[in-house]
């Protein structure tokens, strides 16, 4: 699996250079439909508005991905906006840029610096982690043991998920692809054996936050 960032929220900014308003909004998404929904539902939201700019980018493929500049000279919008998705490797991700015309015209580098600005913000304010390859190991164990793995994964910053309590607890622990050993050891020592996980197969789980360029 190829190393990639995706944002964690929606985020969102603001910014004006020399009259003209610049309203940025970004959002995860998974496939071009729901990059093409988020941009209707932005336009509803901004009916007025002189441009609507946007790039996107799904699954990883260049082949999924696309850019508008909705009316700005070429290359001022879209491609500055792509640039910030495809130099941070962010993916499943849609950034769009809203503007308000202020009357002055702010020249081809201004409107690249411009949307640049905007749309680098509100991605900032999705708060975007790096993925990185691990594994889904499904556990069951009682409650007294759970105690136990909760804090052995607060501690390694393991992901429990899917939780259900009934006469066990039944869960999903996501575990880094180089630290499955150790989960599975810890597992079996502290179980005496009893505890054995079932793999359900290799996924993409969220690192650390990371700071874009």
């Amino acid at each position: 699996m190829p190393n990639e960032s995706r944002l964690t929220s929606e985020g969102n900014s603001r910014i004006e250079i020399k009259k003209s308003i610049f309203i940025g909004h970004c959002a995860k998404v998974e496939s071009p439909a729901e990059a093409a929904d988020f941009i209707a539902k932005e336009r509803k939201t901004y009916p007025d508005a002189r441009h609507i700019c946007y790039a996107w980018r799904t699954g990883g493929d260049s082949a999924n991905q696309k850019s508008s500049d909705d009316g700005e000279p070429s290359g001022t919008a879209g491609q500055p906006l792509l640039a910030l998705l495809t130099d941070n490797d962010l993916n499943n991700t849609i950034v769009c840029v809203t503007r308000y015309f202020g009357g002055i015209l702010l020249g081809k580098g201004g409107l690249m610096r411009a949307y640049r600005e905007s749309g680098l913000k509100a991605l900032s304010d999705g708060k975007p982690v790096m993925m990185t390859e691990g594994r889904r190991l499904t556990v069951r164990c009682d409650y007294a043991f759970y105690e136990k793995l909760s804090r052995k994964a607060s501690q390694k910053e393991w992901t429990c998920e899917n939780i259900s309590y009934d006469s066990v607890v039944s869960l999903s622990l996501l575990v880094p692809e180089e630290e499955v050993s150790e989960a599975e050891t810890f597992l079996a020592d502290e179980s005496c054996g009893k505890v054995v996980p079932e793999d359900g197969g290799g996924i993409m789980i969220a690192g650390s936050g990371i700071s874009l360029t």
